[in-house]
C-alpha cells in the first residue's frame, strides 16, 4: 500500500507542481491537452453510482442474509449460499458485457440512449449485493445462540427476534461489509466503463451517459502524454484515499464487535 501510495505521488507530482491542485477542482471541461482538469463531474458520477447501488443492494444483501438463517430450510440455505458465491465470482467484464448487450436495449426503451448513470447503478448492485449478502450472513450465523434463546423464553416473535436481537448483535459485521461493497462499487472499472457512456457530465438524471473517475483512468492511459498522464494519476491518488478510508473504517467498525 505504501509502495503504490509512493507511486502515485510521484506520477502525479509534475501536474501539480506546474498547474496546483486547485483546476482539478475549478476548471469548467476535462481537455487536458489544452489545459482544462476538472474531475468534478467524474466525482459526482462515481459517488452516484456507488451510492445508488449501495442504497438499492442492501436491503436485498441483508434480505439474503435474513432468509439464508431464519426462514430457509438448511438444504435451500446451502443451496442459495452457493448460487450467491457463483454470482461474486463472476468476472466484472461478464457483468458489463451483460449489461451492454441486455440492460442498455432496455433502459433505452424507456429513455434513449440507455447507456446512463441508472445502468451503472443496476450493474454496480449485482456486483456488490454477494459482497453485502455473504457478510451479513457470515455476521447473523456469529450471533450468540444464547441472544436468541433468551429472546424466544421472552416470548418475542421471529421478527421481533430478529429486529430487536439478531441484527443489532451483528451490526458491526453489516456495516463492516457495506462499507467494503462500497469500496468495491467506487473501484469498479470494466463494467461500468461498458455501460455509463463514458461523457464528462454531471447527471442530472438517471438516463444521462456520464463518467466515473476509474473509467477515465482505463480510457485515457493508453494515450495520455505528460501532464495529461500526470493528471490520471492525481485521479487515481484520489481513489486511493477514498478507499483507504473506507478500508480504515471498516476495520475501526470490525475491531468493534461484540464477536472479537
Amino acid at each position: 500500500m505504501i509502495l503504490i501510495t509512493v507511486f502515485l505521488i510521484l506520477e502525479a507530482l509534475p501536474v501539480l507542481q506546474q498547474v496546483g491542485i486547485v483546476p482539478f477542482f475549478r476548471d469548467r471541461t476535462w481537455h487536458p491537452a489544452q489545459g482544462s482538469y476538472t474531475i468534478i463531474p467524474m466525482i459526482w458520477g462515481t459517488l452516484f453510482t456507488a451510492i445508488g447501488a449501495v442504497l438499492i443492494a442492501t436491503p436485498l444483501g441483508i434480505g439474503s442474509a435474513i432468509f439464508c438463517q431464519y426462514y430457509a430450510p438448511p438444504i435451500i440455505a446451502q443451496l442459495y449460499r452457493r448460487l450467491i458465491e457463483i454470482l461474486a465470482g463472476i468476472p466484472s467484464v461478464v457483468y458489463g458485457f451483460w449489461g451492454l448487450v441486455v440492460l442498455v436495449p432496455l433502459i433505452r426503451r424507456l429513455q434513449p440512449p440507455g447507456t446512463s448513470l441508472l445502468a451503472g447503478i443496476l450493474i454496480l448492485t449485482l456486483m456488490i449485493i454477494p459482497t453485502i449478502a455473504l457478510t451479513a450472513d457470515a455476521s447473523l450465523g456469529k450471533v450468540p445462540p444464547a441472544y436468541l434463546r433468551g429472546a424466544a423464553a421472552l416470548g418475542l416473535s421471529k421478527w421481533a427476534t430478529i429486529w430487536g436481537v439478531a441484527i443489532p448483535a451483528a451490526q458491526s459485521g453489516l456495516l463492516t461489509g457495506l462499507i467494503l461493497a462500497t469500496g468495491r462499487a467506487i473501484g469498479e472499472t470494466m463494467a461500468v466503463l461498458m455501460v455509463c457512456g463514458n461523457v464528462v457530465q454531471t447527471p442530472t438524471s438517471l438516463f444521462e451517459p456520464m463518467r466515473t473517475l476509474t473509467a477515465n483512468i482505463a480510457l485515457e492511459m493508453a494515450y495520455a502524454m505528460g501532464n495529461h498522464r500526470s493528471a490520471l494519476f492525481v485521479s487515481g491518488l484520489l481513489l486511493m484515499a477514498i478507499i483507504g478510508v473506507l478500508v480504515a473504517m471498516a476495520e475501526v467498525i470490525s475491531q468493534g464487535s461484540i464477536y472479537e
